[in-house]
Parts: C-alpha cells; structure tokens; sequence
C-alpha cells in the first residue's frame, strides 16, 4: 500500500503537508517564469537591446516549457517521483544562480531557457504522481492546490522582480528566488512519500496518440484550452480598454485591478471540493457560465462594473481550470504523465490563440470585439460541462473513470 493511502486521522495530516509541499514548490516555479516580466525594460536599456530581443527573456523560459512538457510526462509515467524533482528543483535553482552572475543578455536568455526545459519536472510531474497515487475523493482537492499555487507564483515572480530592483538589482531577484526553489525541493523531496520501482509499468502506459483518441480525456484539455484562452485575451486587452474613453485609468489604477487575480487561491481549492460534491461538469458548466456573464458585465461603462466583471473572470476561469484538470486525472489509471502534459500543452496553446484572435477582434471591433469572441468560447466550455453533467447522471455516477465510479448521493 502506498505512503498515501493512511488511516483517516493520520490522512488528514499528510493532506495538509502534501498541500504545503505541492503549493511551496509548484508557486516557485510560475515565479521563476514571470521572474523578469516587470523589468524588461530595465534589460532593454542595459543590454543595448530592442523590446523584442529583451522579451526572450521570459519568452525563453515558456519555450523551454512547451518542448520539454511531454518528454517529461513520459518520465513521470516511466519512474518514481523523487528524481525527477531533485533534477528539476537542482537545475532550476543553479541556473537562476547564474542568470543572476551572466554579463551578457545571450547567456541570460539561454540560461533562462534551460530554467525552462526542467521546470516540468516541479509542475506537470507533480500533478501526475499525486493524481496517481492519492485517494480519488483527495484528487479533486490537492489539484485545487495546485491550480492555486499557479495563481500565487504567477503573481510572486512579477511583484518579486518589480519590488527588489529599486531597491537592490534585478539580479536579486534571480538568487531570491533560486533559494526559495532549492528550499522548496528540500520540503519537497521530504514531504512527498517515496515511490518504489514500477517495473513492467512502462510498456503498459498508453502513449500520446492513444490519448488523443479518448474523447473522455480530450474533453478535459479542450475546457482548459477555452479557458485560458478567454483569461489570457481578458487580462492582455483590458489595459487598453481602461486606458481609453470613457475610463481612462491611470496605469497605477490598472496594475491595482490585477490583485483580483488572487481570488483564485481561494476559488481553486474551493473548486475541488465543489467538484467532488456536484461532479466536474456541473464546476465546468458553473465557471463557463460565470466567464460569460463576467465579459458582459464589462461592457457596461462604469469602473465598479468592470471590477465585479473583472473578478467573476478570475472566479470562473480557476473554476473551470481546476475542474478540468480534477477531470483528467480522476479517468486514467495509467499514462497520467502524458495526459498532464497534453493538457499543459493545450492550455497554453489556448492562450496564445486568445491572444491571438482577440487582438484581431479588438483591432476592428474594440473591447465587444474582444467579449464576443470570448463569450463563443465561455459557450463552448459550457456546453462540455453539460456534456459532462448528463453523462454521470445517464451513468447514475458523479465521476466515472477508468475501473472506479462513485454512485450519486440522491
């Protein structure tokens, strides 16, 4: 019996530390990510170098991401956990050691993008080693935790980078946070129970295209692409709608609304207990429904009303992200490491094509532009989760997942 699996009194204990564990390590690494977000400039002017050029310096790490995502959820179904996060949790850590001592923007960039190639290894690996070895009623939660720990690291890497440059360097905020990383694979490394050898399991795990073509699985990856695509469009083009008639919101103003993007620490451990209660579908169906009502209520031109609007969007998003993500971990036994990783790889697609194709909206049509091709994809995700809700009820189960099925409560 694995180390997860304990007597109730004593489960409760290691789902506190595994939440403490999973959040401290998965937040260091979305920081590392957005580490140098707010001091591009800053690099700009001293490296003699374009906006362009200086941006790989965040653009390298996500680079780094989408290649590495995949081989790496191959390792995590191949072997035990440990390894892996000693690799990552150690290259990530050295490698900001050095970004903060390189003279030149090239080895920064490229220092960066090594970051990147291993930060898998503290995030897509996570989730698919606890989602494997968990209780499936804990699945739901800790996942919630992870999704939170996204939101906070996002957040922590620019506010660190921002906050320590005036009053030391940015180069600071490299060894801030490698420590913090190198601290947080120690937990880590302690808190996780460690896994034996899985020999034969290898040959039996489902590969990608055998992914691919379960649509119970792809159902899952096609809700988190929506939802960041809508998210990412949200918060890219909302500056410029605050900025213009009839807001014009000073640019201390606009920065101040971002703080409601912590309501997804508490909306995303939420949510997974609202899934285990209500089923994913009816979470899925929920967050879309919000996402919609909230790009509308943008529309209207008053600054409290964008604000509730603004709020709702980060409530429905964290809502339908931890859902479908709780969803794909909860209907597969084996291949979890390759099914998080196509889910990491479908979300951030989803957010480059929102950023993409709402750009060209809000070019022609302005801000309703940017609503409608939101609120199209809000419909799509509910129209999953409602998928999803008739399929446990025809079931006569709230999740069905492979070899396991929790009957309705009434």
């Amino acid at each position: 019996m694995s180390a997860l699996s304990c007597v109730p009194a004593e489960a409760e204990g290691v789902s506190r530390a595994l939440r403490g564990a999973v959040f401290f390590l998965v937040a260091c690494g979305f920081t590392t990510i957005y580490l140098v977000q707010p001091v591009l400039p800053v690099l700009q002017a001293e490296f003699g170098v374009g906006e362009t050029t200086a941006s790989f310096a965040v653009s390298a790490v996500v680079l780094g991401i989408a290649l590495a995502n995949l081989p790496f959820g191959r390792l995590a179904d191949r072997h035990p956990i440990h390894p892996l996060i000693l690799a990552g949790g150690a290259v990530v850590s050295l490698g900001g050691l050095l970004c903060a001592l390189a003279p030149r923007l090239e080895l920064l960039i490229g220092l960066r993008f090594l970051q990147g190639l291993f930060l898998p290894a503290l995030t897509t690996c996570i989730a698919a080693d606890l989602a494997r070895r968990l209780p499936p009623e804990r699945v739901n939660v800790i996942l919630g935790a992870y999704v939170a720990a996204t939101v906070v690291g996002g957040l922590a890497g620019r506010l660190l980078g921002g906050w320590i440059h005036p009053l030391l360097h940015w180069r600071w905020a490299f060894v801030a946070s490698a420590l913090l990383t190198a601290a947080a694979t120690a937990v880590a490394l302690r808190v996780i129970p460690r896994e034996g050898r899985r020999p034969g399991v290898a040959g039996a795990e489902p590969g990608f295209a055998a992914l691919l073509r379960r649509p119970a699985l792809l159902r899952p990856v096609a809700a988190g692409f929506g939802a960041f695509f809508v998210f990412s469009a949200f918060f890219n083009y909302l500056p410029f709608y605050l900025a213009a008639e009839p807001f014009r919101a000073s640019t201390g103003r606009i920065t101040g609304m971002y703080l409601v993007y912590l309501l997804g620490v508490v909306i995303a451990p939420l949510s997974g207990r609202v899934s285990n209660r209500f089923g994913n579908g009816a979470t899925l169906a929920a967050g879309a429904a919000l996402l919609g009502v909230s790009l509308a209520l943008t529309l209207v031109p008053f600054y409290t009303a964008v604000v509730l609007g603004l709020s709702g969007a980060c409530l429905g998003f964290f809502s339908v992200h931890a859902a479908a993500v709780g969803a794909l971990n909860r209907r597969l036994n084996r291949g979890r490491g390759r099914a998080n990783a196509l889910y990491v790889l479908g979300y951030y697609l989803g957010g480059t094509a929102g950023i993409t194709l709402c750009g060209h909206a809000y070019q022609g049509w302005g801000w309703g532009g940017v609503c409608a091709v939101g609120a199209a994809m809000a419909l799509a995700i509910l129209g999953i989760g409602a998928f999803e809700l008739r399929r446990a009820r025809a079931a006569g189960t709230i999740f069905v997942a492979e070899g396991e099925s929790t009957r309705c409560s009434g």
